[in-house]
């Protein structure tokens, strides 16, 4: 059940991410053009995806401390999402 739970919610992470990104906010756009120097063009998709990775690994061992983390991560997310997204940041 708890693996379950984070990959539902690691696709809701890459929504998300996917929505900021595709956004135009300022913010976003200059952030991309800093971290892309370091880290490529997906870079920030590539810490996404080791997030969701290593919570469904913990999630499998019976972890419920890391699904509650993940999940927080996940409503945090979505906060900062709504707020670029309806310009208020």
């Amino acid at each position: 059940m708890f693996l379950t739970i984070c990959f539902i919610l690691g696709i809701a992470n890459f929504s998300m991410h996917k929505a900021v990104a595709e956004s135009g906010h300022p913010i976003v756009e200059e952030t991309k053009r800093t971290f892309g120097r370091h880290f490529g063009p997906y870079g920030s998709y590539a810490i996404e995806l080791a997030l969701l990775i290593g919570a469904m690994w913990l999630a499998h061992a019976g972890s419920l401390s890391v699904l509650l983390l993940y999940t927080a991560y996940t409503a945090i997310n979505g906060v900062a999402t709504w707020l670029l997204l309806s310009n208020k940041a």
